[in-house]
């Protein structure tokens, strides 16, 4: 039987693929981040920010050659979990709290990978992952509802406003619909005409020139403004408190889905990899995104997965992307007039494949235990929105209490 392939290091030299692969991720990132940092209940330039500096420094310790940093989905929705009630949305008090939740997040991630704790993750087991991330990505789904229907929806929680939404088909806009629609089909379908088509950056050029050609009337962006970000650590201290439990969930949850990504890949190329200086590496750019203004980052599936087909060959093409939107932040404002619709499609396409009820029902068919972590995990998710960061932790006390149960039932049979 021939042996495997020994382990080896990824390579550190950049080169021209790392160039055009950075770029690639770029102009997608641009407006997922926008959209993400409204569904963080940020203003969408908060995205920008927090797309520049914290890439570059996660690029100088990342352990993969092709983990892509930056805002992400779930991270978004945990922190506005984890800031409702503590300041309005988009207001300035609102955008400090969320950079000193990343400023948590960056230290705690760094305390864990200098500490070398990388596997204090598997706390994070596979059916509290499958039940918080397929609740999750409902209540995403949900949140850009009344963005993709073009409907004003009155206060209230997620899921009720997405009723409301769906109840009061008279208030419907066409225009954003299809608006939504269309963002959904260029990124679902966009790569059956090229491995490389910019779904994302052709709908967002799409929408702005629909909007100008035809004076829409539906909700745009509006303002956003041109600059570099101003670095500074003027953050509301004496909130800590009242952050730090959600920024430690936060750091753990979110860097599950770094972890994953970097372990899959390094196996697949027979590469050394790195729990702990990939905490490292996450600590720092959210520590960076703290600096910028921003907001609480991690490792996003599907741009790392773009960063390995685009060739990208070291964690430099990741300081590639960094450096390209901060480059294109003095042009942002063109993107005012980009009808919010679009960004509530480029949300849903995001998340739509983290729905996951098959493997939540194998998970509950293959093991009682491991099916109520999944269930109850995905239960409370729901229930306890905005506020999921309770919910993970229902989810690990729930699956530590099924291991104890596991290893008390072993000891009386052994016994």
């Amino acid at each position: 039987m021939e042996e495997p392939a020994p382990l080896t290091p990824p390579p550190t030299r950049a080169g021209v693929p790392d160039l055009l692969a950075g770029i690639s991720v770029a102009l997608i990132l641009i407006p997922q981040s926008m959209a993400y940092a409204e569904l963080a209940g940020l203003p969408p330039h908060i995205g920008l920010f927090a797309s520049t500096l914290p890439l570059i420094a996660a690029a100088l310790c990342a352990s993969s050659p092709y983990l892509q940093t930056g805002p992400v989905a779930m991270t978004s929705l945990l922190t506005l979990g984890a800031l409702t009630g503590l300041a309005q949305p988009e207001s300035a008090d609102y955008v400090a709290l969320a950079a000193l939740l990343a400023l948590v997040v960056g230290v705690t991630r760094l305390l864990l990978g200098v500490l070398r704790l990388g596997l204090v993750t598997y706390l994070m087991t596979d059916p509290v992952v499958t039940g918080f991330t397929s609740a999750a990505a409902i209540l995403i789904m949900c949140s850009q509802l009344p963005k993709a229907l073009g409907v004003s929806a009155p206060d209230g929680g997620v899921l009720w406003r997405a009723g409301w939404s769906l109840g009061h088909p008279g208030d419907w806009g066409l225009q954003a619909i299809l608006l939504a629609a269309v963002t959904l089909a260029l990124l679902l379908r966009g790569r059956r005409i090229h491995r490389f088509f910019p779904g994302a950056l052709v709908a967002v050029v799409g929408g702005i020139v629909y909007a100008e050609a035809t004076g829409y009337g539906g909700p745009v962006v509006g303002e956003v403004p041109t600059g570099l970000p101003t670095l500074a650590f003027d953050l509301p201290w004496e909130q800590v408190g009242s952050v730090v439990v959600a920024g430690v969930v936060i750091a753990l949850v979110g860097f599950a889905e770094a972890a994953s990504i970097s372990r899959v890949f390094a196996a697949e190329d027979r590469q050394t990899w790195s729990a702990d200086r990939e905490f490292i590496s996450q600590g720092l750019a959210n520590v960076a995104a703290a600096v910028v203004g921003g907001f609480p980052v991690g490792g996003s599936f599907s741009r790392s997965s773009l960063n390995r087909l685009a060739d990208a060959r070291t964690r430099w093409s990741g300081l590639v992307t960094g450096v390209v939107v901060l480059a294109f932040l003095p042009f942002a404002n063109m993107l005012e007039t980009l009808p919010r619709a679009v960004l509530g499609g480029v949300v849903i396409a995001a998340v739509l494949g983290l729905v996951k009820p098959r493997k939540l029902l194998g998970l509950a068919r293959a093991s009682t235990g491991d099916g109520v972590v999944a269930l109850g995990t995905f239960v409370a998710t729901l229930a306890l929105a905005p506020h999921v960061d309770r919910a993970v932790l229902i989810g690990i006390v729930l699956a530590l209490a099924v291991r104890a149960r596991r290893q008390r039932v072993a000891a009386d049979r052994s016994g």
